[in-house]
């Protein structure tokens, strides 16, 4: 009996490695699919020194959650100030999705699954994920020398042969934390959205009260990724710069329309841009986060320009209303709409936080001459932090009401779309 019972916890071990290696190459795949996609629309193709692989690594690991740090040098003659933090949360969607599935299918069999069957299946991934970030982290590093023109640092540059140069490289240590933390939170994910997948018995009470909720607000912030990509199809081919919309829609189009989501509901953004770099944002919404220097920026804002900033309110508001009737069909007939309130309140709370750490910008780049002065043509900042408090906390009152207005809307629909208690609790 213990040589036939090691056989099958043999062949258990073998299968968890086996679907752990499918999802780190399904999500892997997927993000370097879509980077290089975006990277090629907006013309990193032509990049010098065949530069494209390494920086097709660089924003696949900044997509996985790594960072990649910024560095410049240009002799004796100039200081060289560069940071950079962001996240193409297109890259990283792509990835999230097609790995999160992929971890999901072999367990939508049953209502209840063990702590150490869920963690045999979850470790293998992770240490497979890991290391797939380190190969892709060791790729990410790359020099570029900048031209200067004809301004006195290129005069100088040229007489005392130092050419200014910039470049990246993954930070490894800090990419493998924040890694970890980005590939345990999709698993975590995957595990409160899926109503099929199965929990720990000890957790199974906690099923209505969680998981429909959290379905409806992912299904939310997808919604708004779809209709973000159908109306960047639309401008690519109507109002020209094609391979630039495209790129957007690539690289970071949850980015803007998640943003759009938390203006829609009262939200505000600070900003500051400054110098030759920018967003690739709207022409309107650049030029408002260019006059903001560094105020909040909210629909309000947005609409003293051109008043259709209203409809993002709008927009809002159907979607999360339909939110809440969805997270209510998929709930028990006997949740209450105080307690749908509850939920999605929660919810979205959640993913509202998420939102404002995840799409914040910082990006500096400063070149000075002898320690004197700014080379002004080179030199910039784009910064964009979330007025926290205020878009959280809306957040939770606009999905406490949707949740609300969701669970009496959704009463006369009966029992149709009833999420049933788990099989281990009825038992």
């Amino acid at each position: 009996m213990s040589q036939t019972s090691g056989t099958a916890s043999s062949g258990g071990s073998a299968r968890a490695w086996r679907d752990a290696l499918v999802s780190v190459v399904a999500g892997f795949a997927a993000m370097i699919a879509v980077a290089a996609a975006g990277l090629a629309c907006a013309g990193a193709g032509d990049l010098p020194e065949g530069a494209f692989p390494r920086v097709l690594a660089a924003v696949v690991v900044m997509a996985a959650g790594g960072t990649v740090e910024v560095s410049g040098d240009a002799g004796l003659l100039a200081g060289v100030d560069a940071s950079l933090s962001v996240l193409p949360l297109s890259v990283s969607l792509a990835g999230a999705l097609a790995a999160g599935w992929c971890f999901l299918r072999p367990l939508h069999n049953r209502a209840v699954a063990g702590p150490r069957e869920l963690l045999g299946r979850a470790v293998p991934l992770v240490v497979l994920w890991l290391l797939a970030l380190t190969g892709a982290a060791a790729v990410a590093r790359q020099d570029f020398g900048i031209s200067t023109g004809d301004s006195a640092l290129g005069v100088i540059g040229e007489l005392l042969d130092a050419e200014p140069k910039v470049g990246f490289r993954a930070d490894v240590p800090a990419t493998l934390l924040l890694g970890l933390v980005w590939i345990l939170g999709l698993l975590l994910i995957a595990l409160l959205v899926s109503r099929r997948a199965p929990l720990p018995a000890g957790l199974v009470r906690f099923h209505t009260a969680v998981r429909p909720a959290a379905f409806a607000t992912t299904l939310l912030l997808l919604a708004y990724v779809v209709i973000g990509v159908v109306v960047g199809l639309v401008v690519a081919a109507t109002q020209g710069h094609a391979g630039r919309t495209l790129a957007v829609v690539l690289l970071g189009l949850p980015n803007l329309v998640w943003i759009a989501l938390t203006l829609g509901f009262g939200g505000a953004w600070e900003a500051r841009v400054e110098g030759a770099f920018g967003l690739p944002v709207p022409r309107l919404l650049d030029e408002v986060l260019r006059d903001a220097d560094g105020a909040p920026v909210d629909v309000a804002t947005l609409a003293a320009r051109d008043p259709r900033a209203w409809w993002l309110v709008v927009a809002a508001a159907v979607l999360l209303l339909g939110t809440g009737v969805l997270a209510a069909v998929r709930s028990p007939a006997h949740v209450r709409p105080w307690q749908h309130a509850l939920h999605l309140g929660a919810a979205l709370a959640l993913a509202t936080l998420a939102v404002c750490l995840l799409a914040r910008i910082h990006a500096v780049y400063g070149l000075s001459l002898l320690g004197i002065g700014d080379v002004d043509a080179l030199g910039g900042q784009v910064l964009l932090d979330p007025v926290l408090w205020r878009t959280v906390g809306l957040g939770l009152l606009w999905g406490a009401v949707a949740g609300f207005l969701g669970g009496v809307l959704a009463r006369p629909l009966h029992r149709r779309g009833r999420v049933d208690e788990p099989a281990a609790k009825r038992g």
